[in-house]
C-alpha cells in the first residue's frame, strides 16, 4: 500500500473499517462455451476507512458500484483484490478480504451487518416477526425459547414498534414498518457497524424522516457506525459525517459532508450537487442544474485517462491521457482531479441554496 492510500484510511484514529485498494472484478463470458471475454471492474481500487460511532455516505448515479462495494463489505461477495481490515474491540486487525471459510466468517457478519433497500423483498412473506428478527439469534446460538421471545419483544420497542405484532406476518405491515423490521433484524446481534443500502429510497417520502430520525437515535444510543449508501444527496447529507463519491468503481472525492457539499471539487460532485431541491421557494430559480450527457461509463470498457471525461464540461487533453489520483488538497478533502485546486466548482449551503 502506497504512503497515499495509508494517510486516506488511517486519517483520525478510532477506525472500525478500513477498504484498502478494494477490488470487485465480474467476468464476463460470451459464446456457447462460455468463453472469457473481459471483466466489468465494478469495484477497482478503492480505499476509503469508517471511524467508530460516525456515518460515511457513499453517493453516485447508479452502476457506479456503490452497492457492490457494500456487499464486498459485509463479504456477500469474495473481492477480487485489495483488503478490508476489521479493527476487533481487543486491538486485533483482520482482513475480511482474505478469509475463505463460512465458519470463520460468521463471528465478523455478527458485528457487521446490512440493512436492505427493498423492506417489501427482504423480508420472507411466510415468517412472523418472532421468526424474522430471531432468526439471526437462532442461527448464532444466542437465545431460544422464552429468552429469544424477550429479545425479540426487546428489539421492536427499540425500533418503535409494538411487541404484540411478533405473531403477524409482513404483509400485514406498511413499507416503514417493514423498514423497521428489517432494522430490528440487523440489530439483533448487536453489531458495530451497519452497512445500509438505500434503506429509505423504497419508501414514501412521508416516512423517510421517520426512518432516518430512528437510524441516528440507534447510532448514538448504540455507538454504531453506518456505510451508508444512496443516490439522494438531500439524505445524504442529513445523515452523514464524511461523504465518499463514487463513479465508475472509483473514488473520486471524499471529504467532511459541509465541506464537500459547500465546496465541491470534482465537476463530478458539481453536477450531483446541482439536482439537489432547494427548500426555499425563491431560490429555486438559482443556479441551473448541470445536465451530463450520456450515461455513466461502461466498467467493462472505461475511457483512458479520467473516467469522467467523456462528460466534464472543464476536460483538457491531459484528462484523457493520464488517470488522476485521490489526493489530499488540504483539511483532509480527498479528490481525483487533475484541476482540483484551479476549479472554482458551485456547491449548495443549508437548505440547498446555490453557494
Amino acid at each position: 500500500m502506497n504512503n497515499q492510500t495509508e494517510q486516506l484510511v488511517n486519517s483520525n484514529g478510532s477506525v472500525l473499517l478500513e477498504a484498502q485498494n478494494l477490488k470487485m472484478h465480474f467476468p464476463i463470458r460470451k459464446g456457447m462455451f462460455g468463453r472469457l471475454s473481459g471483466y466489468a471492474k465494478a469495484v477497482d481500487g478503492i480505499s476509503f476507512s469508517i471511524h467508530e460511532g460516525e456515518t460515511l455516505g457513499l453517493v453516485g448515479e447508479s452502476g457506479c458500484g456503490k452497492t457492490t462495494t457494500a456487499r464486498c463489505i459485509v463479504r456477500a461477495y469474495n473481492p477480487t483484490g485489495g483488503r478490508v481490515l476489521y479493527h476487533e474491540l481487543d486491538g486485533r486487525v483482520t482482513d475480511l478480504a482474505s478469509i475463505v471459510e463460512e465458519k470463520e466468517l460468521k463471528q465478523y457478519r455478527r458485528q457487521i451487518r446490512l440493512i436492505f433497500q427493498d423492506p417489501y423483498t427482504s423480508l420472507n412473506p411466510r415468517m412472523t416477526l418472532l421468526q424474522l428478527v430471531g432468526e439471526p439469534l437462532i442461527i448464532n446460538n444466542t437465545a431460544t425459547g422464552s429468552e429469544l421471545q424477550d429479545r425479540v419483544e426487546t428489539l421492536l420497542q427499540q425500533v418503535g414498534l409494538r411487541p404484540e405484532y411478533m405473531r403477524r406476518y409482513p404483509h400485514a405491515f406498511s413499507g416503514g414498518q417493514r423498514q423497521r423490521i428489517g432494522i430490528a433484524r440487523a440489530l439483533a446481534l448487536e453489531p458495530r457497524l451497519l452497512v445500509c443500502d438505500e434503506p429509505v429510497s423504497a419508501l414514501d417520502v412521508s416516512v423517510r424522516a421517520q426512518i432516518l430520525n430512528l437510524l441516528q437515535n440507534l447510532q448514538r444510543r448504540y455507538d454504531l457506525a453506518y456505510l451508508f449508501v444512496a443516490h439522494d444527496l438531500s439524505v445524504v447529507e442529513y445523515v452523514s459525517d464524511r461523504v465518499a463519491v463514487m463513479y465508475v468503481g472509483k473514488l473520486v472525492e471524499i471529504a467532511e459532508t459541509e465541506n464537500l457539499y459547500i465546496n465541491p471539487k470534482h465537476p463530478y460532485t458539481e453536477a450531483l450537487l446541482s439536482a439537489v431541491p432547494k427548500m426555499d421557494p425563491d431560490l429555486r430559480g438559482l443556479g441551473k442544474r448541470i445536465v451530463l450527457e450520456s450515461d455513466v461509463a461502461d466498467p467493462a470498457n472505461p475511457p483512458s485517462g479520467c473516467y469522467f471525461h467523456p462528460r466534464c464540461r472543464y476536460a483538457q487533453s491531459i484528462c484523457s491521457e493520464e488517470e488522476p489520483l485521490l489526493c489530499d488538497i488540504g483539511g483532509e478533502h480527498y479528490v481525483a482531479c487533475h484541476f482540483a485546486e484551479e476549479l472554482h466548482l458551485r456547491g449548495v449551503v443549508a437548505g440547498g441554496a446555490v453557494s
